[in-house]
């Protein structure tokens, strides 16, 4: 049975190591995508978007076309946003930038995130209810970052774990969702 990129709409068999950023590199291979493009893979009405760039949760687009940051955010805001506040949300984003500030880094930004994070959950050695078995999928999903700073590494793993729960929480929520409204 399909899954779908977390936050997107876009079906992939399995989830495996590296598959979010070769989805990322063949939407991007020439440039940006459009507001319809955006909507189309995550779900999003496009005025909810555009809300969202009005509100400055993600940065505007230029000459209408969103790159890989802002398509990422979205799809980080769009995949917690039933269990988080969007504010908080971009909080939490925004962490990123202050735990690794070198540009010369591997981690830049939210698209990266967002691949550490798809590289956790594809792990498979996920117990969501046995802490330390999602500390060493965050380990494993970031052993290509190199600790800059002292507490960088722990930081990441701890966004990413935030991630989890709240991404687990969403989701737990639509299942109970969707089995309510079949009860009579």
């Amino acid at each position: 049975m399909p899954k779908t990129f977390p936050g997107t709409t876009v079906e992939v068999l399995h989830l495996q190591k590296g598959a979010s950023r070769i989805l990322f590199d063949g939407i991007f291979a020439t440039g940006g995508i459009t507001l319809s493009q955006v909507s189309v893979m995550t779900g999003l009405e496009p005025y909810m978007i555009q809300n969202w760039v009005k509100r400055g949760f993600v940065s505007s687009p230029k000459k209408r076309v969103y790159t890989k940051e802002q398509f990422a955010r979205i799809v980080i805001i769009n995949m917690l946003r039933e269990a988080i506040q969007i504010d908080r949300i971009c909080s939490l984003v925004e962490t990123i930038g202050d735990v690794i500030d070198d540009t010369s880094d591997h981690l830049k930004g939210d698209d990266d995130l967002y691949h550490f994070y798809v590289d956790m959950i594809a792990d498979g050695n996920i117990n969501i209810s046995d802490e330390a078995s999602i500390t060493e999928a965050a380990l494993r999903a970031t052993e290509e970052v190199t600790e800059k700073e002292a507490n960088a590494k722990r930081q990441l793993v701890k966004i990413l774990k935030i991630m989890l729960y709240a991404h687990t929480a969403s989701r737990l929520k639509s299942s109970a969702n969707e089995i309510f409204s079949t009860l009579d």
